[in-house]
């Protein structure tokens, strides 16, 4: 990978396996929104961003230098080596047509609370109606950041309210859990930071003290918020796919990146209308 900076935009080369619609609409983040232009419009840790990709080159717009190094790169996983792990997984045969399938994605790494509570709203919930309660519970409770876009407020801000309070976001059951996760990262009960640093297992449990977070949850969290990659987050998709496609249990090639795995995986059985039987798409 190569960089420039000119007029307040990077313009990276020299960067393979990154689709910006298989990475920021498959699911692992709900801020992000595509334009007419095939571009992605979205705010991380209060800065907004677009970026857009014109021929071989990756432009981001309003991003200075700084924000760049100390953010992006590190957001967009853009030092991993993604087509070497693809190497890798595809010494197995199903798993090669799940890269194949859907050779650009990257697992973002996102902020911790922000990721654990967009994931919270995720439960028993489609993709529109997530963005659409976490849009609302920005507009309400962010900071407005100009443009139309806001930020994503803090545990400690959430954690002043009750779940009555969240009655306009439209999230049902999730606003208890929404609440009850707030008031234990703010106070520390759940410290996100020390939960970075603790073996998977550990970190899954420290995650499900709060109230609404099941395994599947907390590994969704730990994986796209945490940087986990040894998380392996089982929704429904998953499942029929380990059902049908892995029914020994994932390969062994694929076991030191079982979270990257995991998003090619989803999204080939997810998407491809050829990967699964029609009585498993039910």
């Amino acid at each position: 990978m190569k960089y420039t900076f000119e007029n307040n935009s990077v313009i990276i080369s020299e960067l393979n396996d990154f689709d910006l619609a298989e990475t920021l609409d498959c699911g692992q983040a709900f801020r992000w929104k595509e334009n007419d232009d095939k571009s992605f419009s979205g705010v991380v840790e209060g800065k907004i961003c677009r970026i857009k990709k014109e021929n071989d080159l990756y432009i981001l717009e309003n991003c200075c230098q700084d924000d760049f190094l100390n953010l992006w790169i590190d957001y967009f996983d853009l030092n991993r080596n993604y087509g070497e792990i693809k190497k890798i997984l595809s010494t197995d045969e199903t798993m090669a047509k799940a890269c194949e399938f859907s050779p650009g994605i990257r697992i973002l790494r996102q902020k911790h609370w922000e990721t654990l509570c967009s994931f919270i709203i995720s439960q028993n919930n489609n993709i529109k109606r997530i963005k659409g309660i976490i849009d609302r519970l920005c507009e309400n409770f962010g900071e407005d950041l100009g443009q139309g876009f806001y930020s994503f407020p803090t545990a400690e801000k959430l954690a002043e309210y009750s779940p009555e309070d969240l009655s306009e976001l439209r999230a049902g059951f999730r606003a208890r859990y929404i609440i009850d996760a707030a008031k234990k990262v703010a106070s520390k009960e759940v410290d996100l930071d020390k939960v970075a640093q603790m073996p998977l297992e550990d970190a899954r449990k420290e995650l499900m003290k709060i109230v609404g977070v099941g395994i599947k949850v907390a590994d969704c969290a730990l994986l796209f918020g945490f940087g986990r990659i040894d998380a392996f987050p089982k929704d429904v998709w998953i499942k029929r796919a380990m059902e049908y496609l892995f029914p020994q249990g994932l390969p062994k090639c694929a076991e030191p990146y079982g979270g990257i795995a995991q998003q090619y995986i989803f999204n080939y059985v997810r998407v491809c209308p050829d990967a699964l039987p029609q009585e498993y798409k039910k």
